[in-house]
């Protein structure tokens, strides 16, 4: 016959490996990388000096691998395909794009918006600006005709998409028009072509000209506006499309509570940018009509 306390030590000790199992199962469970991966690849189009936004991004890198439970590696192309070719070629996840970049990369590489960057000044949009230096004698578009000129790069929204969509509405053919054309490969680098006259205009975007000015970087005395665009959809964050669906949800988690949780963590080059907004493919459609405007063919380029 078992005797009673025999009996109790053995429930007691099944108990005990129960507790065990469920607490050891449930570890597991919140241990679990999402989808498997270990790696997150992030990646950026060139807006000013690659190493500043290493710099800028640095803070955000760390918060996203805090929260995702992995390594996050930041990737800053020195053009704006680089970025287009390294998330169609499987090299990166997530990629914050230009909204002309991110229409091509849509094309080109199966990618899809999720947030917007929102900034205190303009809210989830932008402008593509014509910037001159004061003592230049160019007052309105007009006055371009027969000068030097420095566009973005050929992917760049505010930095040439824009651009030679008013211009053309406004008489101004940017093949023929000028007596030379650039592109500068960033923002930063065509304000500063018109600061130091090495060009006598270009294109740039709002927030670049704003970030300068607040930076002291440019003047009143360097820089002049002679015109603004219309309102344009700001930049967005994309990840693949194959990417696993609860990777996407922490992603998309991490970012749009980044304000609230961790604000250390906005890009430290520009204090404008106070969080992010949920954002959809349709919200670009306004590019794509752009590009049809221009009889640009999407499929044709880099």
């Amino acid at each position: 016959m078992i005797k009673p306390l025999r009996i109790c030590r053995c429930l007691g000790m099944m108990l005990i490996i129960c507790a065990l199992f469920a607490a050891g199962c449930g570890g597991i469970k919140s241990d679990t990388k999402p989808s498997g991966m270990t790696v997150l690849r992030i990646g950026a189009i060139p807006a000013e000096d690659s190493e500043k936004m290493r710099s800028a991004y640095q803070p955000l890198v760390e918060h996203l691998a805090k929260k995702l439970g992995m390594k996050v590696e930041l990737f800053v192309a020195t053009d704006y395909s680089g970025v287009i070719e390294a998330m169609r070629s499987g090299k990166l996840d997530v990629a914050l794009f230009g909204p002309f970049s991110y229409v091509l990369a849509v094309e080109k590489a199966n990618v899809e918006a999720f947030a917007v960057e929102k900034r205190r000044d303009s809210g989830t949009t932008y402008r593509s600006i014509i910037i001159t230096h004061p003592d230049s004698g160019i007052n309105n578009l007009e006055d371009l005709k027969g000068r030097t000129f420095a566009f973005v790069d050929p992917a760049s929204t505010s930095g040439n998409l824009f651009p030679r969509y008013f211009l053309q509405k406004n008489g101004i053919d940017p093949d023929k028009d000028f007596k030379s054309v650039i592109y500068s490969g960033n923002h930063t680098a065509v304000e500063l072509a018109v600061k130091n006259r090495k060009i006598d205009a270009g294109a740039d975007s709002s927030r670049t000209y704003s970030n300068l000015k607040s930076q002291g970087a440019i003047s009143d005395q360097d820089v002049k506006i002679i015109y603004e665009s219309d309102p344009i959809p700001a930049s967005p964050w994309a990840w693949r499309k194959d990417l696993p669906e609860d990777l996407k949800t922490q992603i998309r988690d991490a970012l749009l509570g980044l304000a609230q949780e961790a604000p250390d963590a906005m890009n430290k080059n520009d204090p404008t940018v106070e969080g992010y907004a949920p954002a959809k493919d349709s919200d670009y459609d306004i590019i794509r009509e752009t590009t049809k405007v221009l009889n640009l063919d999407l499929n044709k380029m880099k």
